[in-house]
């Protein structure tokens, strides 16, 4: 499987972790965006919305971290431990990668990136707002070892992405115990985690120091 990505990309780092999960090799392919490799036309074959991560498998090619994630999670899973098939444990594990995608990473992206790539003053309102975020999934993990319940799914992994990110930019936990103590299992017991420390890293070393 081929797999188009950046180490320092959250969404990328999702992915590894899964494919580290479910037992598969990905032949990786480093994609240089700052360079305009995402828009050279062989690549935009595979992907006509030429972003990262993309996925090929045996021709087929998914883009889109989570879809990816449920590929993987579905085709390969020696078990349903990932992504349940039971209707409303799956409904939940869904419900977790939609507020990862479109309010917990979103909101570590509105507020870091005007910053980092546009050279903009930090907003007040914006951090508050990633605060608020960091607070929803303390609240989801209250009573809970993972995100989705008691077992990890492929929610804690691109939940977990976003918060290694979050935590190479300096977020302060110390108010949000539940979240803390999650990351520590999801470090102890996520498949490939040093994956997504070595990503995090990476992409505070290029673009936060």
């Amino acid at each position: 499987m081929d797999f188009y990505y950046l180490p320092g990309s959250a969404p990328c780092r999702a992915v590894q972790m899964t494919a580290a999960a479910v037992g598969v090799e990905l032949n990786l392919k480093l994609t240089n965006l700052m360079a305009g490799e995402h828009m050279k036309p062989e690549f935009l074959k595979l992907n006509p919305q030429h972003c990262i991560p993309t996925l090929v498998d045996n021709g087929f090619s998914l883009w889109e971290s989570r879809a990816i994630q449920i590929y993987l999670a579905e085709k390969y899973g020696k078990d349903d431990k990932l992504y349940p098939k039971d209707p409303q444990k799956r409904a939940v594990v869904n419900q977790r990668l939609y507020f990862d995608m479109g309010t917990l990473y979103q909101r570590f992206a509105d507020y870091w990136y005007p910053q980092l790539f546009a050279k903009q003053p930090a907003s007040p309102e914006k951090e508050e707002k990633m605060k608020e975020a960091v607070g929803f999934l303390n609240t989801f993990l209250e009573g809970h070892d993972y995100a989705a319940g008691n077992d990890l799914t492929i929610a804690d992994l691109s939940l977990a992405a976003s918060i290694a990110t979050y935590v190479v930019g300096g977020f302060d936990f110390a108010p949000y115990p539940n979240v803390a103590a999650w990351l520590a299992r999801c470090k102890a017991n996520a498949p490939g985690y040093d994956l997504n420390q070595a990503g995090a890293d990476e992409f505070k070393a290029k673009f936060m120091s």
